[in-house]
């Protein structure tokens, strides 16, 4: 059974950085583009970023467009977010995810889920 464990997330002030990890066991990253989602309190799960298989191909949600960057180090089984210039609407539950759909923006496109990393950004 595949499986993705995030880690990295934590509490920061606004203005800060962090930078969430994903390992990912067997083959995942070898066939799968990788992305990551957020849930904030109440809401539902939003795309934040994707890194597609092979081609170099990142994505990011326009909100985070410029602050985040993806990473995959496919050798390794590691998929990255570094998060700078964090807001408290960045707050939320931050989930890895793989998907061997081109809709990478799409939560319900992902086969695989991590059991997510909680980042809190204060005011």
């Amino acid at each position: 059974q595949a499986q993705l464990v995030e880690s990295g997330g934590g509490f920061v002030q606004a203005g800060g950085s962090l930078r969430l990890s994903c390992a990912a066991s067997g083959r995942i990253l070898s066939n799968h583009a990788m992305g990551w989602f957020r849930q904030a309190p109440g809401k539902e799960r939003a795309f934040v970023s994707a890194a597609w298989l092979g081609s170099g191909i990142t994505d990011y949600a326009d909100s985070v467009k410029g602050r985040f960057t993806i990473s995959r180090d496919d050798a390794k089984n590691m998929v990255y977010l570094q998060m700078n210039s964090l807001k408290p609407e960045d707050t939320g539950v931050y989930f890895c995810a793989a998907t061997r759909s081109t809709s990478t923006r799409w939560a319900r496109s992902y086969s695989y889920w991590g059991q997510g990393t909680q980042v809190t950004v204060s005011s």
